[in-house]
């Protein structure tokens, strides 16, 4: 086994492999840029070394200054995460050439299978089943155009050497695949160094599945199960399940013997995930192979207990599989929700900026129940009694720590696990109700709002979820009554607790308790309720003026940011804010404001006229901390609805930004190459 190894990689997959390798004794090496000088993955490691300058294709990509780290640190192996140089084959070769063992599959396979076009074919060819498309490479524009005519739109724009959502567009017309043809080429270039781009055919109403597979050098292979990934934006996955709840057993073996047949095909070794697109009647479509870990393992780790890292470590070593596909059981179910950088309210533009509050909820190694009742130990955890969920948290980022614009925005991968969907998803939601974040937009409010989602919780999900179901974008979550009353009562127990408060520190009397009012009005949004409040040593009875009550007991007190309660016997998370006249909430998604007044103040406030926005409709500003590409429009064009105007770049995806209505540009206020700020105006309009 090996006795040290490098991580050619930044961030939470980093800090992930550094787990696995302490519990297998082994010491770790990391790699950092300037940008992550001060990084969790950087604390983590027994030794880091720097490897230049904060963007990745002059630093973490490469290939000298990695090898060059190897060979100061003396690494005998090396696990490159996913993305950068995970799917390299030149650097598993210069690796191979080291005399230095690559935590992955051999060069063959990359080669094979890292190319979406050569993989499709040799997929073709073992007989497993493939999507309609065009495999040759594309010269240009116009010749996509072509192409995506012959094949019949919508057609898929993809980078030969992609991943992760980056150089993927989906065209509906002509204009569409010129302009997804350009934008494709130029983020696989600076994503991938690779600006090959092909067409396929995008099947409509359709989910993505994937089979986890496993195998060693020694031809033994199996498949770890499948993952539910259809929960997308802009091609990139946003919550992952396993199982899959459409899948049956002899879809899914089916899925699972043409995974391991490929692998076996290309004489692949290592972990690898074989990416599959399902329709409704469960025909099922290769979509392509990564010859890596992916980024949602973890929840195939929760219901196999197999740790994926360490079996990628002992294939490497040599080693053979411990496990047959006999020995393979799927107990359970588990649920990743990604944490991004960006903000929801905003089209889910990407955030940059410094984490001013991170407190994740506390983590539980709870994992499937073996025969003899026993947990199986999950990576880097414990074993916990029958019975309880798991909160698992894999993240690179720390409270105080800086987003970066250079890389992904992926904050953390919170997942949870349970033995059934329902309670998975239940512990979903407490968890991302407890998740506390501040200093940047993230998505959490977003992926509350799925949690809660009927089409979601009945698991009728496609790839199109998002789009369909949030077509304006996502504007927040709505309550329904019944649990604004739940919050409001709420907010009225917590208002007494902070009006005792507040007589202690005036020393207006001794007996505070006297001068803290009964009758409150409380007013969330539009939402109005008047309420009479009884205290007693153990909590609250909090009556509304329709005669029902709540009883709501809670150890909160002022200043916590986080408050938890149980009102009616069941239990309420609220992050809490300062707001003038109250609170300001956020649960299952919601933001809200709750004002509590004396029935006086509330009858003045409804008097208060209600400030008046800023207009900005003659102004293009920009929504995220970017780099202007490139400018479409000049001073004095006259633009049409839906025009493109500029390029933006943003942690690695382009972004283009469109005229909302007609009009003619009077001023341009930035040029490619500028960095921008968030509202930053970019033009002006008459």
């Amino acid at each position: 086994m090996f006795s040290k190894i490098l991580i050619a990689n930044r961030g939470e997959i980093a800090c992930r492999v550094i787990k696995t390798a302490r519990k297998m004794g082994i010491s770790t090496v990391a790699l950092y840029s300037d940008a992550d000088k001060n990084a969790l993955h950087v604390e983590m490691a027994d030794e880091a070394v720097h490897i230049g300058p904060p963007p990745a294709n002059q630093s973490y990509i490469v290939i000298d200054k990695v090898m060059q780290a190897i060979r100061d640190t003396g690494a005998e192996a090396v696990h490159p995460g996913y993305g950068f140089l995970s799917e390299n084959p030149k650097f598993a070769e210069a690796l191979k050439a080291e005399g230095v063992a690559f935590i992955g599959p051999p060069v063959g396979a990359i080669e094979a299978m890292g190319d979406k076009i050569t993989s499709k074919k040799i997929a073709d060819e073992a007989g497993v089943s493939t999507v309609p498309g065009h495999m040759g490479l594309i010269e240009d524009a116009e010749e996509a155009v072509e192409i995506a005519t012959q094949i019949g739109y919508p057609v898929m724009i993809k980078a030969s050497a992609g991943g992760g959502g980056k150089g993927m567009r989906i065209a509906w017309n002509d204009e569409e695949a010129r302009e997804g043809f350009q934008s494709s080429k130029n983020e696989a270039a600076n994503s991938f160094g690779d600006d090959r781009i092909f067409i396929e055919k995008f099947v409509t109403q359709p989910r993505h599945i994937e089979i986890q597979v496993l195998a060693d050098g020694h031809g033994n292979a199996v498949y770890l199960g499948e993952r539910e990934c259809s929960i997308q934006r802009r091609n990139q996955k946003v919550i992952e399940e396993a199982p899959s709840p459409f899948l049956d057993e002899a879809t899914r073996k089916a899925m699972g013997e043409q995974a391991v047949a490929l692998a076996k095909a290309v004489g692949y070794a290592s972990a690898g995930t074989v990416e599959f697109i399902v329709d409704g009647e469960r025909n099922f479509y290769f979509l392509e192979m990564n010859t890596r870990l992916q980024v949602e393992h973890p929840v195939s780790e929760l219901i196999t207990g197999v740790d994926l890292v360490e079996q990628m470590i002992r294939v490497a070593a040599g080693e053979k599989l411990s496990i047959t596909q006999d020995d393979v059981t799927l107990t359970g179910w588990a649920i990743e929700s990604r944490l991004y950088a960006e903000d929801p309210y905003r089209g889910f533009l990407p955030s940059i900026g410094r984490l001013t509050r991170y407190r994740p909820p506390m983590e539980v190694a709870a994992g499937p129940m073996q025969d003899n009742g026993k947990w199986l130990p999950q990576p880097g955890g414990v074993e916990a009694p029958e019975g309880k969920t798991a909160v698992r948290n894999d993240t690179g980022v720390y409270e105080g720590g800086e987003i970066s614009m250079y890389y992904d925005p992926m904050i953390a991968k919170l997942c949870t696990w349970g033995p059934d969907r329902a309670t998975a998803i239940e512990a979903m939601r407490v968890a991302l109700d407890r998740f506390e974040l501040e200093g940047i937009g993230h998505n959490l409010p977003f992926l509350s709002a799925v949690m809660d989602h009927p089409r979601f919780v009945s698991g009728d999900i496609t790839t199109a979820f998002i789009e369909e179901e949030y077509p304006d974008g996502f504007e927040g979550v709505g309550l329904p009554d019944a649990a604004l009353d739940r919050v409001a009562a709420a907010a009225a127990a917590m208002n007494r607790v902070a009006e005792i408060r507040r007589t202690r520190i005036s020393g207006r009397m001794d007996n505070h308790e006297r001068r803290v009012g009964t009758d409150w009005i409380v007013m969330i949004g539009d939402y109005e309720a008047a309420v009479v409040i009884a205290a007693d040593h153990e909590g609250s009875t909090v009556s509304f003026d329709d005669g029902r009550q709540m009883r709501v007991t809670s150890d909160w007190q002022p200043g916590q940011s986080l408050a938890r309660l149980m009102v009616d016997g069941e239990e309420l998370v609220l992050k809490v804010g300062r707001s003038p006249g109250g609170f300001r909430f956020r649960t299952r998604g919601a933001n809200l404001v709750a004002k509590v007044w004396t029935p006086r103040q509330a009858d003045l406030v409804r008097h208060m006229p209600e400030k008046v926005a800023a207009d900005t409709s003659k102004l293009l500003l920009c929504p995220m901390p970017g780099l202007i590409v490139s400018l479409s429009v000049a001073e004095g064009d006259e633009v049409e609805e839906g025009q493109a105007l500029c390029v933006v770049e943003a942690m690695k995806m382009e972004n283009i930004l469109r005229a909302e209505r007609k009009g003619k540009v009077s001023k341009i206020n930035a040029s490619a190459g500028d960095s921008l700020a968030v509202d930053d105006v970019i033009l002006e309009f008459e």
